[in-house]
């Protein structure tokens, strides 16, 4: 199994670096999801990976080759792309095979990888249709049957499942996990969906403006985000962040106990929202909305002016305008430097 590692990668346009300094590594047979917002330089990155683009510094290794300056073509790599990239005029078996034939890889063997590829995805009944004859999820594998056919140790996704819906998305997420894991394909996967992220991937690298923010497994990710950015980008709802002054005005006096050695009013309080208790006593907080979910109630709140989400298992009978008290676990929390935005240790 063939490994990808980013060496201190950079890239810039006009001085302005879309991909500053970012190293990771892809361990053979795993996959690794670059994850972030628009613009925060996971596609930029993937492309440097796939030689679409040219590397303005550090190395790019596959296999343990560098191959910061060689072509696509020598990189042995395949790519699926958001958009498909599907020849419209050809049928499913000649997109599928297109590669292949480009590279004059001979008939017999042509045949052979496209059977195979076709009965992996499932695609055996549908290699004499054109694309417009399929459905968007059809269309998806057609991309998938093109990177099977390829044989590549290392594939490279660029948010293959945007333009399906969600159902689709649930199903097709589970199709690629299991691809890549029977074939033991080394895979960077790059999405915005922190779904995708958390459900598919072994190690998630968590990107913002051009860096890497966090590099860990994807329940490190949830469970110890290393700065306020990644607790509220991972989880639905967010982690709730709150300045810690805020939180101790409201009634928290004495129920906390902030990290030794910092200055309690440069801290901020984070918390999970199904780790808060609703209860006669607490911290006092004013109801905003109530999102009753069925399993679960999300309660939103303001406390000092600061938003606050309870979640809590069935229903919970308050409503907008009253006032609830919130209990919080010690060992639940974290606490972050407002100014760095980094985490503390808890002491």
């Amino acid at each position: 199994m063939v490994s990808v590692e980013l060496k201190t990668v950079s890239k810039t346009w006009g001085g302005a670096a879309a991909v500053d300094e970012v190293s990771f590594t892809v361990e053979g047979g795993k996959l690794v999801a670059l994850l972030g917002p628009s613009g925060c330089g996971k596609s930029t990155t993937l492309r440097l990976i796939a030689g679409l683009e040219d590397t303005s510094s550090g190395a790019i290794l596959i296999g343990g080759r560098d191959v910061t300056r060689a072509e696509p073509s020598q990189r042995g790599i395949a790519m699926v792309f958001q958009n498909y990239a599907l020849f419209p005029h050809l049928t499913v078996a000649q997109n599928i095979a297109f590669g292949l034939e480009v590279r004059k890889v001979p008939k017999a063997e042509r045949d052979s990888r496209l059977a195979r590829a076709a009965d992996i995805l499932g695609l055996e009944g549908l290699l004499d249709r054109k694309p417009s004859q399929l459905s968007g999820g059809q269309q998806q594998r057609v991309a998938l049957g093109r990177a099977v056919v390829a044989e590549a140790p290392v594939c490279l996704m660029d948010e293959p499942l945007s333009n399906l819906d969600a159902q689709l998305r649930v199903e097709m997420r589970r199709e690629i996990r299991e691809l890549q894991q029977r074939l033991g394909i080394t895979m960077v996967y790059v999405t915005h969906d922190q779904v995708e992220a958390m459900t598919m991937a072994d190690q998630v690298v968590l990107m913002r403006n051009g860096r890497i923010e966090q590099d860990a497994p994807p329940d490190e990710i949830y469970e110890n985000p290393a700065s306020i950015f990644v607790a509220r980008f991972v989880g639905t709802p967010p982690m709730n962040v709150v300045p810690l002054p805020a939180v101790l005005a409201a009634g928290g006096a004495g129920l906390l106990t902030p990290p030794p050695g910092h200055d309690p009013a440069a801290l901020a309080l984070g918390i999970r929202p199904e780790m808060t208790e609703l209860g006669e006593s607490g911290i006092a907080a004013e109801v905003v909305a109530v999102e009753y979910l069925g399993a679960d109630t999300l309660v939103e709140t303001r406390i000092a002016g600061h938003g606050f989400i309870v979640r809590r298992a069935g229903k919970v009978r308050t409503r907008p305008g009253e006032t609830v008290y919130i209990t919080l676990s010690q060992s639940a929390l974290h606490w972050f430097d407002q100014a760095s935005e980094r985490k503390v240790a808890a002491g």
